[in-house]
């Protein structure tokens, strides 16, 4: 077998620079204050030579307070997430693209947004004109690594707001120590005189256990997250797998983004391909292009907490108001799904507030074991694992049938010549996979009855069925590659050959395109001859 070999770039390698390990994990630490002139406003940025847009700072200064209805007082934590500047291309991104090859797809990088991961402090303080403390510490990564990030700063934030910035430098420095995030290894990450220890998960591991150890999956507690609305997460698991525009309406910034996070989690191990923003605000910059009444929807998951979004977005087909999780632990009360003219202020009570019918009959086992789970006082460490175990399956029964027509697209091995180009890939066709359901369909994985059917044809329309595919598509076409590479390989071994000249030609053109796909001062690097 030809096997692809990856340069593997350890820590004591001199092409990492001073703060590329720092920049492995983060793009930069932000301090934001409020200001009584110019309102919320970017204080301290680390490292200093960190670039950040005005557009991406004004949406860093926004996103980082909770609104003032939500009252939070002490300490908050929450995320949000913002598109990032256009034109921004670092040779640093090639280097990290080899631990994304092996993450989980919820765990890759990224790419046109941030994370914005926020210890916000709000303390009464008779010193101050308004009488409060309002400071936020966030850290901006390309990573979502939620739950991690969040633990990282109990451990940061604290000592910030005593020590101030000399504490900020210490924590930036000791982050430059760290080692990369390498999928599949135990990293051990000293901090502020701490250390946390984590294992990033790979592809590769078995499903429903990419949890990063310690830390590091989705922070929130899902099934505290779905406890106001245990009796319609079916019809929110159809929802989510289909694209739609959804929106949460919940009383502070982080029962909002926990509840969206959640949401996205749901479909998993499947990305969520279209946007979603855990925590949104009407100063966003999206907020135009997101609540216009001109044209539908968008494909799109919005968290909110401004009383103002519920007259704002009540044109949406979608709506979920989450009251005070504190009270999670009541009875669980089942709710009709409401129309949407009773949504006519954030005060409403909890629950879906939509007219979508959901293709699949519910399923009362789950509902039944969730509401036992609640009267007996069941951890909710337990509670989750149902949960998470209860979507993983129900996912997975809905994409084995597409992954398996998938793989009948590939050619032949026998159909891979060495003295021909690689063949072509077969293309989709909608009807002929609808044909195979009817014998190798859901119903083999998955007791639950209904529309199969109509769920199939409507997920082929949407954003994630798109970039799934893509991305499938991306993986065979590699394989084909990677398969006609070897049964080249193989031809000029058997026959003892040297390669023919338009054969070496091609394998010339496939690296200079590698090439010419890096960063323009790593091309340069490698087109320099190489020196005796």
């Amino acid at each position: 077998m030809l096997h692809r070999i990856y340069p593997v770039k350890h820590d004591t390698d001199p092409l990492l620079l001073p703060w590329d390990r720092f920049s492995a994990w983060l793009h930069c630490i932000c301090v934001v204050g409020f200001d009584l002139e110019l309102g919320q406003a970017v204080e301290v940025i680390y490292p200093h030579h960190s670039k950040l847009s005005e557009k991406e700072k004004t949406s860093i200064c926004y996103l980082s307070f909770p609104d003032s209805n939500s009252g939070c007082l002490g300490d908050t934590q929450f995320c949000f997430r913002f598109r990032q500047a256009s034109g921004r291309k670092s040779s640093l991104g090639c280097f990290l693209d080899q631990f994304d090859r092996d993450a989980p797809v919820c765990l890759k990088r990224d790419q046109g947004h941030y994370y914005g991961y926020v210890y916000f402090r709000q303390v009464r303080d008779k010193s101050l004109k308004r009488g409060y403390f309002q400071k936020s510490l966030v850290l901006i990564s390309k990573l979502p690594y939620v739950t991690f990030f969040h633990s990282l700063l109990k451990l940061v934030a604290p000592e910030y707001f005593e020590k101030q910035e000399p504490c900020l430098e210490a924590a930036c420095n000791d982050i430059d120590r760290w080692p990369t995030p390498h999928p599949g290894k135990i990293l051990v990450l000293p901090i502020m005189g701490t250390v946390m220890k984590v294992r990033i998960p790979t592809c590769y591991d078995k499903p429903g256990t990419s949890q990063l150890v310690q830390s590091t999956q989705v922070r929130m507690r899902i099934a505290v997250c779905f406890h106001p609305v245990f009796f319609h997460i079916q019809m929110l698991w159809e929802l989510v797998l289909l694209g739609e525009a959804l929106v949460v309406m919940a009383p502070s910034p982080a029962e909002s983004s926990d509840t969206v996070l959640a949401l996205v989690s749901c479909i998993s191990p499947l990305r969520y391909c279209s946007d979603f923003r855990p925590y949104f605000t009407i100063h966003d910059n999206e907020f135009k292009e997101y609540t216009t009444r001109t044209q539908a929807p968008p494909s799109v998951i919005l968290g909110v907490t401004n009383p103002f979004f519920a007259k704002t977005l009540q044109h949406w087909p979608h709506i979920i108001r989450i009251g005070d999780m504190k009270q999670a632990g009541e009875t669980v009360k089942q709710m009709k799904v409401k129309k949407l003219k009773n949504l006519k202020t954030l005060d409403s009570k909890p629950g879906v507030y939509s007219a979508y019918k959901p293709f699949l009959n519910k399923d009362e086992d789950i509902i039944k074991q969730l509401q036992k789970g609640v009267q007996q006082k069941r951890p909710s460490a337990a509670q989750n694992a149902i949960l998470r175990r209860y979507f993983l399956e129900l996912t997975q029964s809905f994409i084995i049938p597409l992954e398996r027509y998938v793989a009948s697209l590939m050619p032949l091995q026998k159909n891979i010549s060495p003295w021909k180009s690689p063949p072509q890939l077969r293309p989709f066709l909608q009807e002929d996979f609808m044909k195979t359901l009817e014998k190798a369909g859901p119903q083999l994985t998955s007791p639950l009855k209904g529309d199969w059917m109509g769920l199939y044809r409507q997920f082929l329309r949407c954003p994630n069925f798109d970039g799934w595919f893509r991305n499938r598509r991306r993986e065979m076409m590699k394989k084909l590659e990677a398969l006609h590479l070897e049964a080249v390989c193989e031809e000029v071994k058997r026959e003892q050959l040297p390669l023919r000249p338009g054969t070496l030609t091609k394998l010339q053109a496939h690296i200079d395109s590698v090439i010419l796909s890096l960063p323009d001062d790593l091309q340069g690097i490698l087109h320099k001859p190489s020196t005796p």
